[in-house]
């Protein structure tokens, strides 16, 4: 950030000697995501439509994926019907929320993620909604699908991302940070999940900040940065 942005991003003082915050260059409402399909070089995202529940339900919803379905608000589906009622279709529903479907490397959908709550007015959205099934996880299309998401929304010109989980949760707790999120704060008592206490913690990225964010995702997911084996060769981190 120049001098001159961090002192575009100070409080001055109003005329009563009040600090209040700088004038918002932004105009608003921002556009809404349309929901067009976004490509990668290793996933696909696409509008989530009922006809994908198949393919999800094969992904994600066997037996032995009964720890992804932890930290959700609704218990592991056990029939194509109860995925699409209890999971999918409030997603789709949502007129103001875009749900997409992820399919790397050219397989059906292992994966889906929504845009929701999207608020124009402040221009805010949050992903939300995230969950991959195993094949996908740590890999690179599941690093893209959330950069897609990301450059998306901020192509959008949109001040800020969200991303909030169960603060027991771990995994969805280190990809935020992993990502470029900036931990912000822990909601205590937020919610009841399944009859137990969640609290909820808090990232985001802000405009200012995805330009330097964009390019360390981009230089971590171009082909130079993979072995033969696709194993990464230098981690997030160091880019």
């Amino acid at each position: 950030m120049s001098v001159d942005e961090a002192a575009a991003d100070r409080p001055v003082s109003n005329q009563y000697g009040q600090l209040v915050g700088p004038i918002v260059a932004t105009e608003l409402p921002r556009p809404r995501p349309d929901g067009r399909p976004l490509r990668g070089a290793y996933v696909e995202a696409h509008r989530l439509r009922a006809e994908h529940a198949a393919e999800l339900f094969a992904a994600l919803c066997g037996a032995e994926d009964e720890p992804l379905w932890t930290y959700r608000q609704t218990t592991r589906p056990i029939s194509i019907d109860q995925l699409t009622d209890a999971v999918l279709a409030p997603m789709i529903a949502h007129e103001t929320s875009v749900a997409y479907v992820f399919s790397p490397e050219g397989r059906a959908g292992e994966g889906v993620a929504v845009l929701h709550p999207i608020v124009p007015e402040q221009g805010v959205v949050e992903i939300s909604n995230v969950i991959f099934a195993r094949s996908m996880q740590r890999t690179r299309a599941a690093t893209e699908a959330i950069h897609l998401l990301l450059a998306e929304v901020f192509a959008l010109g949109y001040r800020r991302v969200e991303w909030k989980c169960d603060s027991l949760n771990e995994p969805s707790r280190r990809a935020a940070l992993r990502l470029g999120f900036t931990e912000e704060g822990r909601f205590r008592q937020h919610l009841v999940t399944k009859g137990r206490n969640r609290d909820t913690d808090w990232f985001s990225i802000i405009d200012t900040e995805w330009p330097a964010i964009d390019r360390r995702q981009r230089r971590w997911l171009d082909a130079s940065n993979f072995d033969a084996d696709g194993q990464q060769l230098l981690p997030l981190s160091r880019h």
